[in-house]
């Protein structure tokens, strides 16, 4: 019989875990009875959405690229909970700019370019590599099975549309880190797992019309509709529940394909 995990008794820290996917992946684990660190900036609304969902989830304020922030992360995750099994990477950033502008003569700022690199890849980066170590002291399952890491590409890491090149990029980066780091970490036990998640209903879709919102939705062939990150949440429950799935990226997108 297959040893099927479950996320019940299981400590996850979500970064970007104040709002959008990250928001939602930290409701379901707390609600499935696990507990949770959200890790976001100190300006995020972390603290009241911790409170909010009782005595199995904490804040902790910390910017990811940051390695005293995400140790006392992890530090807190075992303080609270006493151990750390699960690492779900939602923080992220994004421009939209051209690699240069003709009509102004302009080139992409390099400042930019590299902000977004260094917080998409760096920043996903450093929070493996640290709780990594806090997972590897784990006692193993029957499979051998220590903790999980789940990743946050997009499709954009396929079909970069215009304006995406940093962001692509970046979304790029996480992909091709996912199976070197899953055979990295093959003899401890921890698994690495790459969601990259289509056209959802986040807050930085949220702030555009409706119109606007409306015309990215049929863009989906089916469900021909915006993503709800509930949906983003329960293929993290369930990645972290399946011992087999390891090194792969998961397209949840409903099948679109970015047109340029």
């Amino acid at each position: 019989m297959a040893n099927i995990r479950s996320v019940k008794g299981m400590v996850g820290l979500v970064t970007g875990g104040a709002s959008g996917l990250g928001r939602a992946t930290v409701e379901r684990l707390v609600k499935l009875g696990g507990s949770a660190v959200i890790l976001d900036l100190p300006s995020s609304d972390g603290q009241s959405v911790a409170q909010s969902l009782g005595d199995r989830c904490v804040f902790a304020p910390a910017d990811v690229t940051s390695e005293s922030d995400v140790r006392s992360a992890v530090s807190l995750a075992r303080e609270k909970f006493g151990r750390l099994d699960l690492a779900v990477n939602c923080a992220g950033i994004a421009v939209a700019v051209k690699t240069y502008n003709f009509k102004k003569d302009i080139p992409h700022n390099l400042e930019d370019f590299t902000r977004v690199i260094t917080v998409n890849i760096a920043g996903t980066f450093n929070v493996i590599r640290l709780a990594v170590g806090e997972m590897g002291k784990n006692e193993p399952d029957a499979d051998g099975h220590r903790g999980c890491i789940i990743n946050t590409a997009s499709v954009a890491a396929f079909d970069g549309q215009v304006g995406q090149a940093a962001y692509s990029a970046s979304k790029g980066g996480i992909v091709g880190m996912t199976l070197p780091i899953a055979r990295d970490l093959a003899p401890m036990g921890i698994r690495v797992v790459t969601i990259a998640p289509g056209l959802f209903s986040t807050p930085l879709l949220a702030g555009l019309p409706e119109k606007v919102r409306t015309f990215l939705a049929r863009q989906v062939p089916f469900p021909s509709r915006l993503g709800d990150p509930t949906e983003f949440a329960h293929l993290v429950t369930s990645l972290a529940e399946n011992p087999m799935i390891n090194g792969e990226v998961i397209r949840l997108d409903g099948a679109i394909r970015m047109q340029p």
